[in-house]
């Protein structure tokens, strides 16, 4: 049987975001699967418009496509659709990778979740990414480069962040509000990985252990001291960690609350 990987990606991006860490993953001996979401600028399929459903859809459909088990890794955003997904379908999901992504709680948007963590930590600012936004009319948003540059790349080589950002596109909001309602019998029961970030600039150190703190159960961590994008500064670290706890060789996984893998 095959080690497959389903790679989703967050807000504003496509599958090329995984495009450094993919020769990593595949000498691991892993297939790799990225996908691009609906409505996201790089998918072909124009007549699907973005929504909490049809992007859980479109993945589900992919690993039904695939027919074994997967490992389902999100990015970022990206998290709440992995979350929505191990929903529908927890029989095909051996493990879900949180990549400095949305863990949250069934029904809880990510506005809820600032609101949140202004509660619990009132000192800090939790604008992120938002004044380096602008809308359109019809319903997108669309990062700056500035933006880009300090709150997800700031610790890119500044040749890769200038790559990065042209293919940065504009982001349906409507694929940014998402409220997964998850239950402990399906969701609950798939073993979970979040890989914390912890020089990020768009989820704080803080919003990352706050949301460990509130999906504790089945939960191992892995941290790495970038931004937010560990899969492009870091590609190589980040696929050693995962591989020591997902390969197929290894005789015992100890999942616990809140245990650190070895930096």
């Amino acid at each position: 049987m095959a080690k497959h990987i389903v790679l989703v990606h967050g807000a504003w991006q496509g599958s090329w975001s995984f495009d450094l860490i993919k020769p990593w993953l595949q000498q691991k001996g892993w297939t790799v699967h990225a996908v691009d979401l609906p409505d996201n600028g790089w998918n072909s399929d124009t007549q699907i418009t973005a929504s909490q459903q049809s992007y859980c859809d479109y993945v589900v459909q992919m690993i039904h496509n695939i027919g074994e088990p997967v490992v389902l890794l999100g990015h970022s955003g990206g998290g709440l659709t992995i979350s929505a997904v191990a929903e529908q379908i927890p029989e095909l999901i051996s493990h879900l990778v949180y990549l400095v992504g949305m863990m949250l709680p069934s029904n809880m948007s990510f506005l809820d979740f600032k609101k949140l963590c202004e509660q619990h930590f009132p000192d800090e600012d939790f604008s992120g990414i938002s004044p380096y936004l602008t809308f359109t009319d019809d319903g997108y948003s669309i990062v700056s480069s500035e933006g880009a540059k300090k709150i997800f790349l700031q610790d890119c080589e500044p040749a890769l962040a200038e790559q990065l950002i042209e293919k940065l596109r504009p982001q349906p909001e409507a694929g940014r509000d998402l409220k997964p309602v998850l239950t402990p019998e399906r969701f609950g029961c798939v073993p979970r990985i979040y890989v914390e970030a912890l020089n990020d600039q768009s989820l704080s150190i803080n919003m990352q252990r706050l949301m460990q703190q509130l999906q504790p159960n089945k939960l191992q961590i892995i941290a790495m001291q970038t931004g937010h994008v560990p899969q492009a500064v870091q590609p190589d670290l980040l696929v050693e960690k995962l591989n020591q706890i997902l390969s197929p060789d290894k005789t015992k996984i100890q999942i616990d609350t809140g245990e650190k893998a070895a930096d």
